[in-house]
């Protein structure tokens, strides 16, 4: 067994009843190979400023099959490893009809699994959900995990991706510990899929990404002002073609269908390709990247995925955004036409997930809503300037700094949730990542579908202990009248609902569960902790729990 033609992977990424996608990044140009159940399924690879990748394309099983698997380059086996602690990898495909079960979160430093990594950073939940996983405990395994953003930090680097930038070039030079091209990126993502625990656990589970700024860059697009500082340094242009260029290798291709993939433009070269020598698509990536960086209705980040009567909507938050004066918008007409097309009721529960929390604690959406009508010019040209300073020093850019945005998703929901695009479902529930730290919030309301936002982050970054308690001060004490108070006097008007918390904060590192079971939506986040000095081996426990009951049956508990 060779394994140093596998550089990182496999992954296994897009799976539904009758198919699979496993990804992985080799050593050099070669042919990949996936052996399960007798048969067996091949790809080339394709080159990428230098680097091997390939997506090897699983079809023809059987529906809630459990099948292990093997992964050879060039004839050789590469994966499992000889002598693994962890079991074989298997292709596990949805079992029709089955309830969804899938984990998410946000928010994942790439630094080592030791004593002085799990001090600085804590436990990451990832992996302590890997070594419970591991152990065939009889814990049930997730459909999907879905990462909300965050996945890479390239502009908060650790000591160990410094050392790779310093082996390459001056440090101190723009844009210094910060990323700077695809080479750099390549080792970001090495470094964070390639602990055994983590990348076992990925070769099994299925999984779904979605970007968010730390990706890119702290506010990535919070702003025109943000957006043109950026575009004046020497250095952004390589960066931002880089990150999306990288995303789409790393992270993007593998959300894709069979049929997605198909009308993919990129991979319609990849599939077309016959030639002997290796596609060498760098040029097209970074066109692409360029392009949707420019042009953001010229490439769809988005996604949409149905689980049996469950419905999953993945949201781009940051690349479609329009920033335009006058024309602010989180989401841009083509995006907001997409999603629009897609709330639709008919289904048991209608999930949207999104890197940024849909409602954030009602008093820090006022305070956003009025620094973007400050920022906008609403108390003059000097409060105008002194706002975007605020909302970049304090990251005010989500969906309430996008007032006019968060009302059509608003009313989009609504809708769903009173029955008038069908159906009404139980409940239309917004998955997120971002703040650093986890929470649950409900809409009030007297009838109709549950409106809820569940937010998981981090997995690996804690907020430090002296912001913690500032956090929870915006978020939930003083700031929801006195935020009100900034808003109004700005003329922005309420919202057009109003939600409070159900539970949190929790300010642990967490991987989140999300399970549909007969009596309502169950939800858990699970933290790891290290026992007896054992770094390898963190478990993982349990730091909170609800289930959201129709809301009938809710109604019939309240008092």
């Amino acid at each position: 067994m060779t394994t140093s033609l596998l550089v990182l992977g496999p992954m296994m990424r897009y799976v539904d009843e009758t198919s699979a996608s496993i990804w992985v990044e080799t050593q050099g140009a070669a042919r990949v190979a996936v052996r399960a159940g007798g048969r067996t399924w091949e790809a080339p690879t394709f080159a990428v400023h230098g680097h091997h990748y390939a997506l090897v394309a699983v079809d023809g099983l059987a529906g809630g099959s459990v099948t292990p698997y093997t992964l050879e380059v060039n004839g050789a086996r590469v994966w499992p490893e000889p002598m693994s602690e962890f079991p074989p990898p298997v292709i596990a495909t949805l079992k029709p009809g089955k309830p969804l079960r899938m984990a998410y979160g946000s928010c994942r430093t790439s630094v080592p699994h030791d004593e002085s990594g799990n001090r600085s950073h804590g436990v990451d939940s990832l992996r302590a959900f890997a070594v419970e996983m591991a152990s065939g405990n009889g814990q049930a395994w997730p459909d999907l995990v879905a990462f909300l953003g965050d996945q890479v930090y390239a502009d908060l680097t650790s000591e160990q991706m410094q050392e790779f930038i310093r082996a390459r070039r001056d440090i101190k030079a723009q844009p210094g510990k910060e990323l700077k091209d695809y080479e750099e990126y390549s080792h970001l993502y090495h470094l964070a899929w390639s602990d055994p625990a983590n990348r076992w656990l990925l070769s099994t589970l299925p999984s779904a990404m979605i970007f968010d700024d730390h990706d890119i860059r702290d506010d990535w697009n919070a702003s025109l002002s943000w957006r043109k500082k950026m575009e004046a340094t020497s250095w952004w242009h390589e960066r931002i073609v880089a990150g999306l260029a990288s995303y789409w290798v790393y992270q993007h291709l593998g959300n894709l269908s069979p049929r997605e993939r198909a009308e993919d433009p990129i991979w319609r070269q990849i599939a077309g390709h016959s030639g002997e020598a290796e596609l060498d698509l760098s040029g097209e990536l970074d066109r692409l990247a360029e392009r949707a960086d420019q042009e953001p209705t010229s490439y769809r980040w988005s996604f949409c995925r149905d689980f049996g009567d469950t419905r999953l909507i993945v949201v781009d938050s940051r690349a479609a955004r329009s920033l335009a004066p006058g024309d602010r918008a989180l989401l841009d007409e083509a995006e907001m036409t997409w999603l629009d097309a897609r709330m639709r009721g008919g289904f048991r529960h209608v999930i949207v997930a999104t890197s940024l929390p849909f409602l954030l604690p009602m008093g820090l959406h006022y305070v956003e809503s009025w620094n973007e009508a400050v920022s906008e010019g609403a108390w003059g040209r000097l409060a105008a300037s002194a706002g975007e300073k605020l909302r970049q020093a304090l990251d005010l850019e989500h969906w309430g700094a996008f007032e006019k945005t968060f009302r059509k998703v608003a009313d989009m929901v609504t809708e769903v949730a009173d029955g008038k695009r069908g159906t009404a479902p139980e409940s239309v529930i917004f998955l997120a990542g971002d703040v650093h730290y986890s929470y649950v919030s409900e809409v009030e309301r007297a009838a109709g579908s549950r409106i809820v936002q569940a937010v998981c982050s981090p997995i690996r970054n804690p907020l430090p202990r002296t912001m913690r308690s500032f956090a929870a001060i915006m978020s939930y004490g003083l700031a929801t009248p006195v935020g009100a108070l900034a808003a109004h006097s700005a003329r922005v008007p309420d919202p057009p609902f109003r939600w409070s918390g159900l539970r949190g904060p929790w300010f642990h590192n967490n991987l989140a569960c999300l399970e549909v079971a007969p009596e309502g939506l169950k939800l858990w986040w699970q933290t790891g902790v290290v026992d007896n000095g054992d770094q390898q081996h963190p478990t993982l426990k349990r730091v909170a729990s609800l289930t959201l009951a129709p809301r009938s049956a809710a109604a019939a508990r309240r008092p």
